[in-house]
Protein backbone atom coordinates (compact mmCIF):
# COMPACT_ATOMS: atom_id res chain seq x y z
CA UNK A 1 0.00 0.00 0.00
CA UNK A 2 1.36 3.33 -1.19
CA UNK A 3 2.31 5.95 2.12
CA UNK A 4 0.27 9.33 1.58
CA UNK A 5 2.96 11.96 1.45
CA UNK A 6 0.53 14.52 0.75
CA UNK A 7 -1.78 14.12 4.08
CA UNK A 8 -5.38 14.28 2.75
CA UNK A 9 -6.86 13.66 6.03
CA UNK A 10 -5.12 17.36 7.27
CA UNK A 11 -5.68 18.90 4.06
CA UNK A 12 -9.86 17.93 4.58
CA UNK A 13 -9.36 19.09 8.44
CA UNK A 14 -7.81 22.66 7.43
CA UNK A 15 -10.59 22.95 4.80
CA UNK A 16 -13.35 22.21 6.99
CA UNK A 17 -11.51 24.62 9.51
CA UNK A 18 -11.83 27.58 6.66
CA UNK A 19 -15.73 26.65 6.57
CA UNK A 20 -15.91 27.80 9.92
CA UNK A 21 -13.88 30.47 9.99
CA UNK A 22 -15.60 31.64 6.55
CA UNK A 23 -18.95 31.33 8.01
CA UNK A 24 -17.80 33.28 11.92
CA UNK A 25 -16.40 35.92 9.83
CA UNK A 26 -19.89 36.66 7.50
CA UNK A 27 -21.91 36.12 10.64
CA UNK A 28 -19.99 38.94 11.80
CA UNK A 29 -20.19 41.55 9.49
CA UNK A 30 -23.58 40.76 8.48
CA UNK A 31 -25.46 38.96 11.75
CA UNK A 32 -27.01 35.43 11.07
CA UNK A 33 -28.60 34.70 8.01
CA UNK A 34 -32.16 33.46 7.88
CA UNK A 35 -32.86 30.15 10.76
CA UNK A 36 -29.23 29.44 10.69
CA UNK A 37 -27.26 28.63 14.00
CA UNK A 38 -23.73 27.04 15.10
CA UNK A 39 -23.09 24.50 17.58
CA UNK A 40 -18.92 24.95 18.01
CA UNK A 41 -17.23 21.95 20.04
CA UNK A 42 -14.21 22.76 21.16
CA UNK A 43 -11.23 21.17 23.86
CA UNK A 44 -11.04 23.90 26.34
CA UNK A 45 -7.24 22.72 27.36
CA UNK A 46 -6.62 23.34 23.50
CA UNK A 47 -3.45 25.75 23.32
CA UNK A 48 -4.86 29.59 22.88
CA UNK A 49 -8.06 28.64 24.55
CA UNK A 50 -9.39 31.15 26.97
CA UNK A 51 -12.61 30.78 28.99
CA UNK A 52 -13.15 31.83 32.72
CA UNK A 53 -12.00 29.27 35.01
CA UNK A 54 -15.57 28.30 36.94
CA UNK A 55 -16.72 27.33 33.11
CA UNK A 56 -13.20 25.53 32.28
CA UNK A 57 -13.69 23.85 36.04
CA UNK A 58 -17.49 22.47 34.65
CA UNK A 59 -16.29 21.44 31.33
CA UNK A 60 -12.26 20.50 32.13
CA UNK A 61 -11.91 18.61 28.82
CA UNK A 62 -14.62 19.85 25.86
CA UNK A 63 -17.66 21.91 25.39
CA UNK A 64 -20.21 23.36 23.21
CA UNK A 65 -21.37 26.99 22.26
CA UNK A 66 -24.41 27.48 20.64
CA UNK A 67 -24.14 31.03 18.48
CA UNK A 68 -27.88 31.36 18.35
CA UNK A 69 -30.06 34.01 20.18
CA UNK A 70 -27.74 35.42 23.45
CA UNK A 71 -23.74 36.23 21.62
CA UNK A 72 -23.01 39.56 20.75
CA UNK A 73 -18.80 41.18 20.34
CA UNK A 74 -17.87 38.54 17.46
CA UNK A 75 -14.82 38.36 16.09
CA UNK A 76 -12.85 36.46 13.92
CA UNK A 77 -9.53 36.42 13.12
CA UNK A 78 -6.98 34.27 11.05
CA UNK A 79 -6.46 31.57 14.11
CA UNK A 80 -9.37 32.11 16.21
CA UNK A 81 -12.82 33.87 16.68
CA UNK A 82 -13.36 36.02 20.25
CA UNK A 83 -17.12 35.92 21.28
CA UNK A 84 -18.91 37.09 24.65
CA UNK A 85 -22.00 34.79 25.82
CA UNK A 86 -23.86 34.61 28.41
CA UNK A 87 -23.35 32.10 32.05
CA UNK A 88 -25.84 31.68 34.23
CA UNK A 89 -26.93 35.71 33.24
CA UNK A 90 -23.24 37.09 33.48
CA UNK A 91 -21.51 37.58 30.67
CA UNK A 92 -18.04 35.95 29.68
CA UNK A 93 -15.59 36.82 26.79
CA UNK A 94 -14.51 33.26 24.96
CA UNK A 95 -11.45 32.95 22.51
CA UNK A 96 -11.55 29.56 20.97
CA UNK A 97 -8.60 28.56 18.90
CA UNK A 98 -10.08 27.14 15.07
CA UNK A 99 -7.36 24.14 15.80
CA UNK A 100 -9.32 23.37 18.92
CA UNK A 101 -12.27 23.04 17.19
CA UNK A 102 -13.58 18.88 17.63
CA UNK A 103 -17.54 19.50 15.88
CA UNK A 104 -19.47 21.79 13.87
CA UNK A 105 -23.22 21.61 13.50
CA UNK A 106 -25.96 24.12 11.74
CA UNK A 107 -29.24 22.03 12.93
CA UNK A 108 -30.98 24.24 10.76
CA UNK A 109 -30.38 22.73 7.04
CA UNK A 110 -29.00 20.37 8.59
CA UNK A 111 -25.44 20.38 8.33
CA UNK A 112 -22.22 18.58 10.45
CA UNK A 113 -18.88 17.77 10.96
CA UNK A 114 -16.51 16.12 13.36
CA UNK A 115 -12.91 17.21 13.53
CA UNK A 116 -9.70 16.45 15.57
CA UNK A 117 -7.97 18.81 17.45
CA UNK A 118 -4.64 19.96 15.94
CA UNK A 119 -1.62 20.98 18.14
CA UNK A 120 -0.79 24.68 17.40
CA UNK A 121 2.45 24.67 14.49
CA UNK A 122 4.42 27.62 13.48
CA UNK A 123 1.55 29.73 11.13
CA UNK A 124 4.82 29.87 8.42
CA UNK A 125 3.35 26.48 8.07
CA UNK A 126 0.12 26.10 7.78
CA UNK A 127 -2.39 26.17 4.03
CA UNK A 128 -2.15 29.70 2.65
CA UNK A 129 -6.08 29.29 2.80
CA UNK A 130 -6.04 29.81 6.44
CA UNK A 131 -4.51 33.44 5.98
CA UNK A 132 -7.49 34.77 3.76
CA UNK A 133 -9.11 36.14 6.17
CA UNK A 134 -7.53 38.73 8.86
CA UNK A 135 -9.92 40.16 10.91
CA UNK A 136 -14.11 40.57 10.24
CA UNK A 137 -15.69 43.13 12.29
CA UNK A 138 -17.61 42.84 15.04
CA UNK A 139 -21.60 42.13 14.55
CA UNK A 140 -24.36 42.98 17.63
CA UNK A 141 -25.96 39.70 18.51
CA UNK A 142 -26.95 38.19 20.74
CA UNK A 143 -25.82 32.29 22.34
CA UNK A 144 -25.76 30.03 24.86
CA UNK A 145 -23.21 27.96 26.29
CA UNK A 146 -24.45 24.00 26.31
CA UNK A 147 -22.61 20.83 27.41
CA UNK A 148 -20.04 19.64 24.66
CA UNK A 149 -22.02 17.19 22.75
CA UNK A 150 -23.65 18.85 19.57
CA UNK A 151 -27.61 17.63 19.22
CA UNK A 152 -28.63 14.31 19.02
CA UNK A 153 -30.98 14.73 16.41
CA UNK A 154 -30.97 18.52 14.18
CA UNK A 155 -33.80 19.85 13.30
CA UNK A 156 -35.17 18.56 9.83
CA UNK A 157 -34.79 20.19 6.51
CA UNK A 158 -37.07 23.36 6.49
CA UNK A 159 -39.94 23.73 3.85
CA UNK A 160 -39.24 27.04 1.60
CA UNK A 161 -40.98 28.67 -1.37
CA UNK A 162 -43.57 25.42 -1.28
CA UNK A 163 -40.90 23.03 -2.33
CA UNK A 164 -39.75 20.45 0.52
CA UNK A 165 -35.74 21.10 0.61
CA UNK A 166 -33.90 17.21 0.38
CA UNK A 167 -32.65 15.75 3.86
CA UNK A 168 -28.94 14.97 4.27
CA UNK A 169 -30.43 11.47 4.43
CA UNK A 170 -33.24 8.70 4.41
CA UNK A 171 -33.93 10.05 8.11
CA UNK A 172 -33.59 14.03 7.76
CA UNK A 173 -30.85 13.96 10.53
CA UNK A 174 -27.37 15.79 9.49
CA UNK A 175 -24.70 13.33 8.03
CA UNK A 176 -20.99 14.00 10.13
CA UNK A 177 -17.99 13.42 8.67
CA UNK A 178 -15.57 12.11 10.54
CA UNK A 179 -11.96 13.29 9.19
CA UNK A 180 -11.20 9.21 9.69
CA UNK A 181 -13.42 8.23 6.57
CA UNK A 182 -10.19 9.88 4.76
CA UNK A 183 -7.65 8.30 6.38
CA UNK A 184 -5.66 5.26 4.64
CA UNK A 185 -6.02 2.37 7.08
Amino acid sequence: MATDLIRYDLLVQDALRSVVRKVLADTARGGLAGEHHFNIAFKTQAPGVVVPAAIKSRFPDEMSIILQHEFWDLVVREDAFEVSLNFSRKPERLTVPFDSITGFTDPSVPFGFKLEPRVAEPAASRAPAQAEQKEATPAPSPARAAPAKPPAQPAPAAKSAGRAEKPADATGEAKVVSIDAFRKK
